[in-house]
């Protein structure tokens, strides 16, 4: 199925990784996963064709370690390395890396991936594709004078953002401008620190907005859209609860929303798979870019759920040089699909982290059901990594119908030895507000803090 492609190193861990491998065997590729020390025994080493640790348990040793990983995939002699999502998805230097050693990165071009992961550049590239962005700077703002101009010409509150940041880091809401230039001041310093940029700009700070996203499928020439994720429901701008298609948006709202994103892809000649993120102002009705995302989403299974399209092969055999077979017109939504991301956390303890070991692992299962994860009965979570272990996915004919099988799957899903979350999405998404639809992102925070 694949011309070129005929091994796949997966440089990172846990669902995902196996999500990919799992992949891979379809397409009749070999798979090799890396790990580290403390992922010896877990669920992607054993279904892998092979595998190889790559250093000690902390991640800056192991799954950040590119030498160590570029090294491993030309020992092992293999074509393309997945980096899946985090670690160094988005890293274009890794890219640049593979590309010099004739490794496909499956993913874009490191220069599209530095394009797209500078929120400054891209949102010019934005801007010059009629793409809407929210009222702020043109550019970088590295000095106090000129962040007051653009204040009192968009009024505060404002956001400042970190050019290179991500995941819902490197941004302050700036009040007043009695604390405008200590604000600018400090996350300029932070974002040296956390990205290694100082670069920031400004935004209109938006404060009644949902979190839409355009989910891409493109190879350089053509490009489509799998409709829109809504991921409206988080946490520290963090995201907790994704579905598609969006339970608020009109038909010819979702029209626009997903044509803005594939004129961007096309802008920038884009060929991967990749997502378009937008807020939506419930105020004015009209959503604004707020960036690119140039790997596969930890949400991608609902975009799948509900147009059938598996992502992960489409975006092998993008990389293995192939056209989309697949367009526009082929796409169809059919029902809603919730996702629930599921953490080794204590919601009645500010979230901390839990790890252990797991004791029964019972899976929910039944129709419309899918769980993604890589957890099995005896497997110790370690304290090292991001303490999500597994995305449970549900479909239903309509939103109501997937509410309750989510509801159903929650209650049947047991994690002994170790806290879960599951119980905290199971009442999240049975409140009024989720189930009416009509909600912002700061509906979960405030939910939070009524029970404190």
């Amino acid at each position: 199925m694949l011309n070129n492609i005929k091994s796949i190193m997966v440089a990172n861990r846990g669902e995902i990784s196996l999500r990919i491998i799992r992949a891979c065997k379809e397409l009749g590729v070999k798979s090799i996963a890396i790990y580290s020390e403390a992922d010896k025994d877990t669920l992607p080493v054993q279904m892998a064709d092979a595998a190889i640790c790559i250093g000690p348990a902390p991640a800056q040793l192991s799954y950040q370690n590119q030498e160590a990983i570029i090294s491993a995939a030309l020992a092992f002699g293999v074509d393309a390395i997945h980096p899946g999502y985090g670690f160094l998805s988005e890293k274009a230097d890794f890219a640049k890396k593979c590309e010099d050693n004739d490794i496909v990165f499956i993913g874009p071009s490191a220069e599209i991936i530095s394009k797209m992961g500078d929120k400054i550049e891209a949102r010019k590239i934005a801007d010059s594709a009629s793409v809407p962005t929210i009222p702020g700077s043109d550019g970088a703002v590295t000095e106090a004078e000129k962040a007051l101009e653009i204040a009192n010409k968009i009024g505060f509150p404002l956001l400042i953002k970190a050019s290179a940041g991500g995941g819902g880091r490197g941004m302050r809401v700036v009040k007043s401008k009695n604390t405008l230039e200590q604000d600018l001041t400090e996350i300029m310093s932070e974002a040296e620190v956390a990205f290694g940029d100082p670069a920031v700009y400004i935004e209109k700070y938006l404060t009644d907005i949902r979190h839409v996203e355009v989910q891409l499928l493109a190879d350089g020439i053509s490009c489509i859209h799998l409709g829109e994720r809504d991921c409206t429901a988080q946490r520290r701008n963090q995201k907790l609860v994704e579905e598609a298609p969006s339970p608020i948006l009109s038909a010819a709202q979702r029209e626009d929303l997903c044509q803005s994103a594939v004129r961007l892809a096309k802008k920038v000649k884009y060929k991967s798979a990749g997502t378009v993120e937008y807020v939506f102002d419930n105020v004015d009705k009209k959503f604004y870019f707020i960036e690119m995302n140039t790997r596969v989403q930890v949400e991608h299974p609902v975009s799948e759920m509900i147009t059938g399209i598996d992502i992960i092969k489409e975006q092998i055999k993008i990389a293995d040089d192939q056209l989309l077979e697949i367009k526009q017109k082929d796409i169809s939504l059919h029902g809603h699909a919730i996702e629930c991301r599921l953490n080794a956390e204590d919601p009645e303890n500010g979230f901390m982290p839990c790890p252990g070991t797991i004791g029964n692992y019972r899976p929910p299962g039944g129709f419309g059901i899918r769980m993604d994860s890589h957890l099995l009965s005896g497997y110790k979570i370690p304290p090292y990594y991001d303490s999500m272990i597994g995305k449970l996915i549900c479909w239903g004919a309509d939103r109501n119908e997937a509410i309750v099988r989510m509801t159903r799957a929650l209650s049947e899903m047991k994690v002994d030895g170790v806290k879960t979350t599951a119980t905290f999405h199971s009442e999240l998404i049975n409140r009024k507000e989720f189930k009416s639809g009509y909600f912002n992102t700061a509906f979960v925070g405030s939910l939070l803090e009524s029970k404190c």
